[in-house]
């Protein structure tokens, strides 16, 4: 499930305000992708303005890499900051929604978890 909320301020203030609501709650912002550049880099022209924010917390990440191996292809969560034509939007697919491909019921109360983390970072810096 896709969960996407509204800002009204700048694509920087958006960046800032994401790095230090993860640093508040214990994650960390792994990567930025501009994709805007990335596919400059590559020749292909891209008018639209879209980061996208690599975040992890390593020991929620432990959690559920030990019960599945395969939640590496989902890993680290990612959360979108993107131009809409009305303003820029935050977006991620929640953490629940992933868990459930991977057949492991164990992996449920950890997805929530970092979903409820996820969602708060998204409401502070938005």
């Amino acid at each position: 499930m896709l969960y996407e909320i509204p800002s009204e301020k700048s694509l920087e203030a958006i960046g800032k305000g994401l790095q230090e609501a993860a640093a508040r709650h214990g994650f960390g912002v792994i990567a930025v992708h501009n994709l805007k550049e990335t596919m400059a880099n590559k020749g292909v022209e891209f008018n639209g303005e879209c980061l996208v924010y690599e975040v992890c917390n390593p020991f929620q990440a432990k959690k559920v890499l030990e019960a599945n191996g395969a939640v590496s292809t989902a890993l680290p969560c990612r959360i979108s900051v993107y131009l809409s034509p009305h303003g820029y939007k935050l977006a991620t697919i929640l953490p629940t929604a992933l868990m459930k491909h991977f057949a492991t019921p164990s992996l449920l109360p950890v997805a929530r978890e970092v979903e409820e983390v996820i969602v708060a970072m998204m409401r502070e810096a938005a």
